[in-house]
């Protein structure tokens, strides 16, 4: 009798240890935004696409194509040309914080276009002083990209290209740090361009264009060797238009885009608590269970964890949303822009940009215009913001400077 009284009390001690078990409790606030190293590369240069709504993967070809899809290059009527470019940012708060761009191409033959291009951003000058006596060091911080591309037509009407690419940030202010060094690393690009022949309709002639890119492909690396990996922001671009072409004069170009970057996204993280299940279903319910003690903080809860390479990266970018297929399709962005050209020597343009709040909240409209003087065009545009969260370049004029040399060179429609 007294053994079988002991081998019951056994039994629901070993029951009452099987109900304590682990439940992970989310982390509040937990952003759904994804974050890059250098994000820099994914700002719109020059003032033509970004009066479009920052697209360029698809539109008419243009000096700045680098930064879009380097394969239109192939189809430039211009031997070769200069583009330059500068984009204040932050221009509401400092004066010295800005984008400059440099770009080159030159079109080596019928079939085949080289171009290189060089982006700067400086963030201005940070003054450093341990205390009021000491008279202090101005730092400059500052990141840059070095491009270059070779496009080749495959068919008439459609091309591809590779683009290498080096990256630098020299983010770390090195006040008492003789060690900081800037980050550096490498990407490629890679993209395809379609543009039909003009083709005639009922009371217009028409053309279509699309094209593709997926660029900064690349290694992940680390802005000091202490800290995390970064991806850099690889992204892919899709987008589609159509030249409505009037006549000689007017012609009114359509065009929309999609982007999403190829990284992975953040999983929401919890902590794991043991907690007593008083009701034995396996589930923590905080109105009958007793939550104890932690067992281990920034546990995934749900996702998959961001320790991938950048090419696990990539793939494992179009599943991995904690929301599922819904979340997935809010990390798309989509541009939309219209551009009106008037015999080729004047330009108005149009554009809205648009991102889910949950991954970053940018929503502007912009507008732009163009003008061409002999072998010269200069571009503008002008930003407004849609969205609560204000844009650093909301207010901001931007301006762009081509030089297209040996214009009429090659003939393409």
């Amino acid at each position: 009798m007294k053994n079988s009284i002991l081998l019951l009390l056994a039994f629901v001690f070993v029951l009452k240890i099987d109900a304590q078990t682990t439940t992970i409790i989310p982390n509040p606030n937990d952003s759904r935004a994804i974050t890059t190293g250098m994000p820099f590369t994914l700002i719109a240069p020059d003032a033509r696409s970004a009066g479009m709504g920052d697209m360029g993967v698809a539109t008419s070809v243009d000096a700045f194509s680098q930064q879009w899809n380097s394969s239109k290059y192939a189809f430039s009527e211009a031997k070769s040309g200069v583009g330059i470019s500068y984009t204040p940012y932050l221009s509401k708060l400092v004066n010295d914080i800005g984008l400059a761009y440099l770009t080159y191409y030159n079109r080596l033959d019928e079939r085949s276009a080289f171009a290189a291009s060089f982006k700067y951003f400086g963030l201005g000058e940070i003054e450093f002083r341990l205390n009021e006596s000491d008279i202090g060091t101005i730092q400059k911080p500052n990141e840059l990209q070095l491009d270059v591309s070779y496009a080749l037509k495959l068919s008439d009407q459609f091309a591809m290209s590779v683009a290498m690419r080096y990256l630098r940030s020299d983010l770390r202010l090195n006040y008492d740090n003789s060690d900081a060094s800037a980050a550096g690393t490498f990407g490629v690009d890679i993209s395809g361009y379609y543009q039909s022949e003009e083709e005639a309709y009922n009371s217009y002639n028409g053309r279509w264009r699309a094209g593709f890119a997926i660029q900064n492909v690349g290694p992940k690396f680390k802005y000091d060797d202490a800290g995390p990996d970064n991806f850099q922001p690889t992204n892919l671009r899709l987008g589609a238009g159509f030249d409505f072409i009037f006549d000689q004069y007017n012609k009114v170009s359509v065009t929309a885009e999609v982007a999403k970057l190829l990284v992975p996204t953040p999983p929401i993280l919890g902590t794991e608590y043991n907690f007593t299940d008083n009701n034995d279903n396996g589930v923590y319910d905080e109105d009958i269970d007793d939550l104890g003690t932690v067992v281990q903080e920034n546990v995934i809860y749900q996702g998959q964890t961001q320790d991938v390479n950048f090419l696990s990266g990539m793939f494992q970018s179009f599943g991995d949303a904690p929301g599922g297929f819904s979340e997935e399709i809010k990390e798309f962005t989509y541009s939309l822009g219209a551009e009106y050209m008037y015999q080729d020597s004047f330009a108005f343009r149009l554009g809205y940009f648009n991102e889910a709040e949950e991954k970053g909240a940018r929503k502007f409209l912009a507008l732009g215009a163009g003008f061409k003087y002999n072998v010269i065009n200069i571009d503008m545009s002008y930003l407004f913001s849609a969205s609560k969260v204000q844009s650093p370049l909301e207010g901001t004029l931007r301006f762009g400077l081509t030089f297209n040399l040996g214009a009429g060179t090659y003939r393409e429609y």
